[in-house]
């Protein structure tokens, strides 16, 4: 089921939701570029995630510069197009600064999931994909009656949030125990579900209080 839109208005311009897909945006061009000069496998290396570096304690930094980086133009698509749908509302009640916040503490998160599940890999790990779980995890608490409309095949529906929500997260609950077996493809499901499960329970320290 792929989502398309919600119909929830923000009280705030989603400013960091803005800038959060731009920047991706500008480092998926500069990994075009990197790609066309030989220079991308290096960018990979020193950027995105390695399990086993990390447990030795070196290139600490990757577990931010990771979250912005992209292995290709559908990884980027996708990623941007659900945070785009559900990051403004989340942002949007919790503060900008909050979210910011939020958004990197769910993708380290997520990184640290995916490192606990398989310490030992050499292979890079890149992506937004577990920040942005958990900003699906905290749109599904928050507006879990909204409705989202959502492609399911050549089908247009328009469900409630927690069905669209809730049936992403049993996919990749689903195809994270698949994956235990060598079947994952490379897809760090793990990450995605430490990061939904981590904005889940997040936004209940992060969103703002009401007021009486």
């Amino acid at each position: 089921m792929l989502p398309i839109r919600d119909h929830l208005r923000t009280r705030i311009s989603p400013v960091v939701t803005y800038t959060i897909i731009a920047v991706n945006v500008v480092v998926f061009i500069l990994e075009f570029y990197l790609d066309l000069t030989g220079y991308l496998e290096w960018f990979f290396y020193e950027f995105a995630i390695t399990p086993a570096l990390i447990v030795q304690g070196e290139k600490l930094y990757t577990l931010v510069t990771a979250m912005f980086m992209h292995g290709g133009f559908a990884h980027i698509f996708f990623n941007m197009l659900y945070l785009y749908i559900f990051g403004n509302n989340v942002e949007d009640s919790m503060g900008s600064g909050r979210f910011v916040l939020f958004y990197l503490v769910c993708g380290l998160i997520a990184s640290l999931a995916h490192i606990y599940i398989d310490p030992s890999s050499t292979i890079p790990t890149l992506g937004a994909s577990g920040a942005i779980a958990g900003v699906l995890g905290a749109y599904m608490v928050l507006y879990p009656r909204e409705r989202v409309d959502a492609l399911l095949g050549y089908i247009y529906v328009r469900v409630p949030a927690v069905v669209v929500l809730l049936s992403w997260f049993v996919l990749q609950l689903f195809s994270g125990f698949l994956s235990l077996g060598g079947t994952g493809g490379g897809v760090a499901f793990f990450a995605h579900i430490g990061g939904f499960i981590a904005g889940a329970i997040l936004i209940f320290i992060f969103r703002k209080r009401q007021r009486d």
